[in-house]
């Protein structure tokens, strides 16, 4: 057993020397045997071992009572103790997540307070070859993709270990039946009300009967070789992701084609790695909801707009755009400006107001310009000066045009995506239009022999993260 588990650590380096390592343990079997154990393997990587538990106050004095019988299990080994307490039912009402979700997500928050704030280089949690199996049936029966089949990994990013992944349950039992050592029951592990126990007491005992007896062993074997894949496909997709998408805020674009042209299989794993960067996870994330951004991806023309769990995914000319919920919509802004003067913009530019005698010969750039400079006759600018957001209507003849042009249309000539559209800079004074951001000054307003000064207008460059939209 002890060597079973040492080779683990060792195929998957789990360890550094001299790492700081927190034992996850509720009381039961599969905690207390991880924790015997790596104090027993602990002076092979010089850790530095300490205990956590988390009450989640749903069994009363039983909770209460495993909380005592691991600080006495601490105390005895002569290893800290750090508890911890969470009200996993108000919880449960909060999120709208069933109870073992939200127990999940407490632990699991309490865990990440230790390694985020550099108490803790690793954190220890008990699973094992069974619970590997369960997990990997329960993710099949739900209808899992390929990436499911990997089920629960040796080692995370955040820190997270898991020792005891190639022992079984029955190999837990037998060591700490071997060493007299005892452990508490949780009632609810029983409870057939909950998924996991049917698949766990009723349903992979009825398969190893009738249909292979090394089920666990075929399932966890399994899990290992999506494992691999996986792997192969993290790194493949984040070159695909390097290639052909980009960044801004918290937003990721990708444009139409590659998502078109790729094969399905890569252009799927290339949206749903978009998604967990715009998101940060992919929970309650179906197969369905991929392949719906995938769709309106690959239509051959149109604009679009889908709301998924957390994210909302917008196609708008050559762009797909996957943004958080909540960030979906643009923002307006209106504000008193002076000249001279340098006003940020919400997408995270600036716009700067210079104040210049005019030169002879000097030329106003007409037609769309996103970066350039724009030049206007200072004198004829008439009352306040606003920098505002474009609204519905706006309309206004640009240098270099013959007729009024409503933006909206001008929008669409210069195939300006939807989501920039609600912020777009406009400059305005006296109810009419100065100057927007790349189709430029209002013809009305450009210079002549007779402008002695000019207003200067231009913006400073956005992040270079930001996708080009012409």
């Amino acid at each position: 057993m002890i060597e079973r588990v040492a080779a683990t650590i060792e195929r998957y380096r789990m360890f550094r020397p001299g790492d700081r390592v927190g034992v996850a343990v509720s009381g039961g079997a599969d905690s207390v045997c991880l924790l015997h154990v790596l104090r027993e393997l602990a002076p092979r990587w010089a850790l530095r071992l300490s205990v956590l538990h988390l009450d989640h106050r749903l069994r009363g004095e039983a909770s209460r009572a495993d909380a005592e019988f691991v600080r006495e299990l601490a105390a005895g080994l002569s290893l800290p103790f750090y508890p911890g307490e969470a009200d996993v039912r108000s919880l449960r009402e909060a999120t709208g997540e069933n109870l073992e979700q939200a127990a999940r997500n407490a632990r699991r928050d309490f865990f990440l307070g230790f390694l985020r704030g550099g108490l803790l280089d690793r954190v220890a949690l008990g699973h094992t070859r069974s619970d590997q199996a369960e997990t990997v049936m329960f993710r099949v029966l739900r209808g899992t993709g390929l990436s499911g089949l990997a089920g629960i990994l040796p080692v995370t990013a955040e820190g997270f270990v898991r020792p005891l992944l190639e022992v079984s349950r029955p190999d837990v039992l037998a060591y700490l039946g071997s060493r007299g050592l005892s452990w508490r029951e949780d009632a609810t592990n029983q409870d057939p009300a909950l998924a996991r126990n049917r698949i766990r007491h009723q349903l992979l005992p009825a398969l190893q009967r009738d249909w292979n007896p090394r089920l666990e062993a075929a399932l966890a074997r399994l899990a290992a070789l999506a494992q691999e894949e996986e792997e192969y496909w993290r790194v493949e997709t984040g070159r695909l992701e390097a290639a052909h998408a980009v960044r801004r805020g918290r937003a990721y674009f990708v444009r139409v084609r590659p998502l078109s042209e790729l094969p399905r299989p890569l252009a799927r794993r290339l949206v749903r790695r978009l998604i967990e960067r715009a998101r940060g996870d992919l929970r309650r994330i179906e197969y369905e909801h991929v392949e719906q951004a995938l769709e309106l991806a690959r239509r051959e023309k149109g604009d679009g707009r889908i709301c998924l769990p957390g994210l909302v995914v917008w196609r708008s000319f050559d762009w797909v755009r996957f943004s958080p919920s909540g960030e979906d919509f643009p923002q307006t802004f209106r504000r008193e400006v002076a000249i001279p003067g340098c006003y940020p913009l919400p997408d995270g530019g600036r716009l700067r107001l210079e104040l210049a005698e005019a030169r002879a010969g000097a030329l106003c750039a007409s037609g769309y310009n996103r970066g350039g400079s724009h030049l206007v006759d200072r004198e004829r600018i008439r009352g306040l000066l606003e920098l505002r957001s474009w609204i519905p209507g706006d309309r206004y003849r640009p240098a270099g045009h013959t007729t009024v042009r409503n933006l909206a249309d001008l929008f669409q000539r210069a195939r300006i995506p939807l989501w920039e559209r609600g912020s777009w800079p406009v400059l305005e004074s006296g109810g009419r239009i100065v100057w927007s951001r790349g189709f430029g000054a209002a013809a009305e307003l450009v210079p002549d022999a007779q402008t002695r000064w000019v207003l200067k207008i231009s913006e400073a460059p956005e992040s270079p993260e930001a996708p080009e939209t012409s």
